[in-house]
């Protein structure tokens, strides 16, 4: 399945190799599952938005998703509304070991936006550039911004956006074909990316509603981007971000990893999860991914009998639910091994 593209793009000195970006999602990406996708062959995968002022303050859920051990390269996304926290929190992850910071101002939670951080700050665009220029003079690594097309439909401004993000220093933009106010209804408007492409100079990653390698060539042939994003349909598959890689890379359709290999990876997902945040909380965290990969595999015609599935993501014995990953990826002697 995995080629070895060459750089498709360059974020200064960090070099990206193939097209197919994993988006950062809050309470989704943490490192367990960027590790997997990336070893997978995901050409650059974005840490879980970092609230910058508890970042910098040391919260211990903010290292958690700003934690990137056995990424290369890593990328740490920052989410804020205050110049000097973003500024103090670039400095931070830089000396953490963050390879390139992002930010964010796309998330269109009410609970980010009633902030005025995320994609609220495209509403006011002058802000907006004086957090670009915070964070950027407070780092010496690549500074990159993800947005939307706008807060609304009067208001497409991520062209103006981008352009001004570009004059001040950030290296590559990554937009979300919806506005804020569409939250994630409706389809992803492709062609409207196209505006952001036409307004700069630097890299455009565009994002929004793909799957496939279909969808891949599509968003990039409509929006002329350089490379694409995969955000929710990633979840429960952290190896589709590289298996689209591949197929751009190869001009084909290229299969998913074997049941052995996405076993592995679901059992290696689940021991992170308990490991980082100890097994009474790990065991919550963790639900969202088994319900996700319990609904791939039914997809690959290994569905688990409905009790199985139930006690899978809500079952608190670790030892129960290895046993029933095994299972999941049609490996029903797994119970006598593990």
């Amino acid at each position: 399945m995995q080629s070895s593209p060459k750089a498709a793009f360059s974020l200064g000195p960090v070099a990206v190799a193939g097209r197919v970006v994993l988006a950062p999602m809050s309470g989704v990406t943490d490192a367990g599952m960027r590790r997997i996708a990336r070893r997978f062959g995901a050409s650059l995968v974005v840490s879980e938005m970092v609230a910058s002022d508890e970042f910098v303050r040391g919260s211990a859920e903010s290292d958690l998703r700003a934690a990137g051990e056995g990424i290369s390269p890593h990328v740490v996304q920052l989410a804020g509304c205050d110049p000097h926290w973003m500024g103090e929190a670039a400095r931070v992850a830089e000396a953490a070991g963050a390879d390139v910071i992002d930010i964010n101002m796309g998330c269109p939670a009410k609970k980010v936006t009633g902030g005025y951080a995320g994609s609220a700050l495209m509403r006011d665009l002058d802000h907006a550039v004086r957090l670009i220029e915070a964070t950027v003079a407070a780092t010496s690594r690549p500074v990159t911004v993800k947005m939307r097309l706008g807060w609304d439909e009067t208001s497409l401004n991520a062209p103006d956006l981008a352009r001004r993000a570009e004059q001040a220093g950030v290296a590559l933009v990554t937009v979300h074909g919806r506005t804020r106010c569409q939250f994630y209804k409706g389809r992803a408007d492709w062609g409207a990316i196209r505006a952001v492409r036409d307004a700069v100079s630097i890299p455009v990653v565009a994002n929004g509603d793909v799957g496939t390698l279909d969808d891949a060539r599509s968003i990039l042939e409509a929006s002329g981007a350089d490379a694409l994003m995969i955000g929710r349909k990633a979840l429960g598959r952290p190896w589709l971000v590289g298996q689209v890689a591949a197929g751009l890379e190869l001009g084909r359709d290229c299969p998913a990893p074997s049941l052995d290999d996405r076993r592995d990876a679901v059992l290696e997902h689940y021991d992170y999860l308990l490991t980082a945040y100890g097994t009474a909380v790990g065991v919550r965290h963790a639900r969202k991914h088994l319900a996700a990969y319990a609904e791939d595999s039914a997809q690959a015609g290994f569905a688990l009998p409905p009790e199985e599935r139930q006690r899978l993501v809500t079952s608190e014995d670790p030892h129960a639910v290895n046993r029933l990953i095994g299972r999941l990826y049609g490996a029903f002697a797994y119970d006598e091994a593990a």
